[in-house]
C-alpha cells in the first residue's frame, strides 16, 4: 500500500477483533496517521449498508479505507466498479468476482466532489491485490 501511495485519510473499521488486528498490521506502513472510526454497524453489513455508511463521510476525508467483512465488501466493490471501461479494469473485476479473500485490497477511484455522490457503477477499479499476489505465488492459501 505504501509503495503505491495508498494512504487513507480516514479508515472506517468494523469493531470485530479480526478487522482491528488487520488494520493494526497495515497502520505502520502509512507515512501519516489516518483518522480511524471503529463502527459496530460495519460488522457483517450488506453492501447497501456499507454504501450508505460511505455516503455519510465528509468530503474532506479522502482517500477513504473501509475494513470490514465479506460478503458485503466484495459485493460493494463489484457493485461500485461494475461498469469497468478498460480491459485491465475488467480483468481486475473478474479476479475480484472470483474470490475476495481475507486481507485483499480493492482500490477504487471516483470522479466525485463528495462521498454522498457515490453510487453503483461510478468506481474505477484501479487495483486489486490479494495476499498471494504479494508473495509472488500462483496459488496458495489466501484465506
Amino acid at each position: 500500500m505504501h509503495a503505491k501511495g495508498y494512504e487513507p485519510e480516514l479508515v472506517l473499521c468494523s469493531t470485530a477483533e479480526r478487522t482491528k488486528e488487520t488494520l493494526e498490521l497495515v497502520l505502520p506502513v502509512f507515512a501519516g496517521q489516518p483518522q480511524i472510526r471503529y463502527d459496530r454497524s460495519l460488522y457483517l453489513a450488506e453492501w447497501p449498508e456499507l454504501l450508505a455508511k460511505i455516503r455519510t463521510v465528509s468530503s474532506g476525508a479522502t482517500p477513504l479505507m473501509v475494513v470490514g467483512h465479506n460478503p458485503g465488501l466484495e459485493q460493494l466493490a463489484i457493485a461500485l466498479a461494475l461498469q469497468a471501461p478498460s480491459a485491465a479494469e475488467r480483468g481486475r473485476l473478474q479476479k475480484l468476482a472470483q474470490k475476495f479473500p481475507t486481507a485483499a485490497l480493492a482500490v477504487l477511484d471516483f470522479e466525485i466532489a463528495d462521498w454522498s455522490e457515490v453510487k453503483p457503477g461510478l468506481g474505477r477499479l484501479i487495483d486489486y491485490v490479494r495476499p498471494k499476489d504479494l508473495n509472488g505465488e500462483n496459488g496458495g492459501d489466501d484465506e
